[in-house]
């Protein structure tokens, strides 16, 4: 089990020191383990926050030009390409040479299925550690997380895809097949860099890391979140809105209206958003005229009657 320390909060609008497009890449997600500590559950299907954990990773990785998940197929939210080791059964490396065989990009990420707080950022910030390093006389093989105990996680990381290929070149001339090796026989002879990050590193191997996973993110502080991504996933919207403008909406329309205004109100600026062509800017457009309708109907509240006209008996 990965332990999960909670780190600090990052402060509400603080920028992103790895944002941006990045560079191109593709995902292999590993999701055909046996689950052993799960008792044989089928664990990527198993749910956090109302969606199946290898769903959540597929939305932590959605920037990916092909996404391959190495396992038997199944319903997934996003498209992916579907993969499997040759033999079935035969371990991370040999999942890893099957599902390496669909990429073509210069990098690739490499995630297990069971992730819950894989977030994109993350991905971004991996990848960008590694692309920073291209310039260097000898940049390293691979950026991959640890853990709070500082353990390496070579399950949530980026590799170059070269370096990858070559070193599973160099296994199967030594010992004629990937199968049955563990994947330290690989990572172990690549030069990696490490960044520390707890929580994105926090994987679900027992039914308590479930049960953990599944109490945080109802906490305050996240239940909104991951509420919203559980919806979004649901109904296909792959769109960034910023919640506390429809929040502020919402705020609005119930005390200037009536209660029930608010859920109806937020219906209706989300209908407006899509006959206007969709993204976040129509529906920041559309939520400032809804709350500035439900201000001016306040404020005629405000005050009052009109004087009545008074008519000259002269």
């Amino acid at each position: 089990m990965t332990a999960y320390d909670p780190p600090d909060e990052p402060q509400p609008g603080a920028p992103d020191p790895y944002g941006g497009a990045g560079p191109a890449f593709d995902t292999v997600v590993l999701a055909g383990g046996a689950a052993r500590r799960l008792g044989g559950t089928d664990k990527p299907g198993v749910r956090v926050g109302g969606r199946a954990l290898l769903d959540r990773v597929l939305t932590a990785c959605s920037g990916a030009r092909t996404t391959v998940v190495v396992a038997d197929p199944r319903a997934t939210a996003r498209p992916v390409v579907w993969a499997r080791e040759d033999p079935v059964g035969g371990g991370p490396l040999a999942a890893l040479d099957a599902g390496l065989r669909h990429t073509t990009a210069p990098y690739v990420v490499l995630l297990s299925a069971d992730l819950p707080f894989l977030g994109e950022e993350t991905v971004r910030r991996l990848l960008g550690a590694l692309g920073d390093a291209v310039g260097r006389n000898a940049p390293p093989d691979g950026v991959l997380l640890s853990d709070s105990e500082g353990r390496d996680q070579p399950l949530v990381a980026a590799y170059r895809s070269d370096a990858l290929r070559r070193q599973l070149s160099a296994l199967v001339a030594e010992y004629g097949s990937p199968a049955g090796l563990p994947l330290r026989r690989l990572t172990g002879a690549l030069d990696l860099t490490r960044i520390s990050d707890p929580v994105a590193s926090f994987d679900c191997d027992t039914w308590e890391d479930i049960a953990a996973a599944r109490a945080r993110i109802r906490e305050h502080g996240h239940v909104l979140d991951e509420w919203i991504s559980a919806v979004k996933d649901e109904l296909g919207i792959d769109l960034g809105v910023d919640t506390g403008v429809l929040l502020d909406l919402a705020r609005d329309a119930a005390h200037s209206v009536a209660r029930p205004a608010a859920p109806l109100t937020t219906f209706l600026v989300g209908y407006a958003a899509a006959q206007a062509g969709g993204g976040p800017e129509a529906v920041a457009e559309a939520a400032r005229k809804a709350s500035a309708l439900a201000l001016r109907w306040a404020d005629e509240n405000d005050a009052g009657a009109a004087p009545q006209a008074t008519t000259d008996a002269g």
